[in-house]
């Protein structure tokens, strides 16, 4: 066999065609490779932007919750700044309160009238402006009947009024002071003398 094998020439030898479908693989194999290769390089820049498209679109959506995140805490730390500060205002308004309070006992104490005194001596004289401006309007009334009466009084006989004594004041014991008496002044001393 080996003879009819050589003779047909043909055919190559086994030897050969080994050879040379092992290169014709290697030869599609490479080929493949560089076929693999452009298209990985065709698609990895697809593939590279569809990432980039997606890592931005992340990106905004990580944005936009960190945003919300942040109003969020925003809107708490003004509430509770505007909580604290109700509650120091009201804080503030007590401590005024009591220092009012004990300012106003030791001013009553010292006998300086309060505002409260004051208004109501303020409302009391108003209330007296208000009868004297009424008994000044009735005031020209008063007049003319008391020229009437002056006048009729002036035409009646006139008596005369006897005064009574004053009765006379019982003086009541009065107790001397045991202290000792007091020493004459330098200018009594030189009248006594002389």
């Amino acid at each position: 066999m080996v003879k009819k094998l050589q003779k047909d020439k043909s055919h190559p030898t086994p030897g050969v065609q080994i050879g040379g479908s092992v290169k014709d693989s290697a030869q599609q194999i490479w080929q493949a490779g560089l076929g693999a290769f452009t298209r990985a390089q065709a698609e990895g820049t697809k593939a590279f932007e569809a990432l980039v498209k997606e890592g931005t679109s992340i990106q905004r959506k990580t944005q936009s919750a960190a945003e919300e995140k942040i109003s969020e805490a925003t809107n708490k730390m003004s509430t509770m700044a505007t909580d604290i500060t109700s509650k120091a205002s009201g804080q503030w308004d007590k401590l005024e309160n009591i220092f009012e309070e004990r300012v106003a006992k030791a001013l009553n104490k010292l006998g300086v009238p309060s505002a409260k005194d004051v208004n109501a001596l303020i409302a009391r004289i108003d209330d007296l402006n208000k009868a004297v401006q009424k008994l000044s309007a009735n005031a020209p009334l008063a007049k003319t009947a008391a020229v009437k009466t002056a006048g009729s009084a002036a035409k009646a006989p006139v008596t005369k009024a006897v005064a009574k004594p004053a009765p006379k004041k019982t003086p009541t014991k009065r107790t001397a002071p045991t202290a000792k008496p007091a020493k004459p002044a330098a200018s009594e001393k030189a009248t006594v003398q002389s």
